[in-house]
């Protein structure tokens, strides 16, 4: 299946939309890489990129339970190490989804920007497939 990807730069605390809805919500898409680095280094700093389908306003807890959550990576610099960069990725590959994509960062300590690299597969929605991805987005939404 062909990959779309999307790279950025996100301010700390920031957000941003990836705009990846259609008019018949045929197009389906699928985690496959999600990788995120500090844009600048040189003191500690650790962080919480999170990926979901419905708006959202970073905060410093992750909760797996949560049905709109598709992604999370902490990042970590220590810089007592050498300013060694290391982060943990966590993707939830198997759903799919058919709409857009919010990504959010959220500063722990030191104020940072991540940058971030995102790559979706795409699959081809039959119409069964398509209004179960459009009926769970809206199950979110309202819920």
């Amino acid at each position: 299946m062909p990959i779309k990807s999307f790279r950025g730069k996100l301010a700390g605390d920031g957000t941003e939309t990836i705009p990846l809805h259609t008019n018949n919500g045929s197009q389906g898409y699928r985690i496959k890489k999600l990788e995120v680095v500090p844009a600048s280094f040189g003191s500690d700093q650790i962080g919480i990129f999170t990926v979901n389908t419905i708006p959202f306003t970073p905060v410093t807890t992750v909760d797996f339970s949560d049905q709109t959550l598709v992604g999370v990576a902490i990042v970590r610099n220590d810089n007592s190490q050498g300013g060694t960069a290391s982060d943990q990725v966590i993707v939830f590959d198997n759903l799919t989804f058919n709409q857009d994509l919010y990504l959010g960062f959220k500063n722990i300590e030191t104020a940072i920007d991540i940058n971030y690299h995102l790559e979706l597969e795409l699959v081809k929605l039959d119409l069964n497939e398509n209004t179960v991805a459009t009926l769970k987005d809206i199950r979110n939404i309202t819920g």
